[in-house]
């Protein structure tokens, strides 16, 4: 089964909120650009971003 994948997701917002900023998407591809895993720097703190064999993500501080 194809599932279509959009490009920005919207928010919809309650009435008592302001409307919410768009979300970006990003492609595992642009991130991994061929590795099976990724480190990524957050707020000092570095966490491995990784591809199972089955095709899933694990991230781990």
């Amino acid at each position: 089964m194809m599932v279509e994948k959009p490009d920005t997701f919207k928010l919809a917002p309650s009435r008592n909120e302001p409307a919410v900023a768009e979300i970006r998407v990003l492609e595992g591809s642009d991130l991994f650009r061929g590795a099976n895993e990724i480190m990524i720097r957050h707020d000092g703190v570095i966490y491995r971003l990784k591809i199972t064999r089955q095709g899933k993500l694990i991230l781990n501080k």
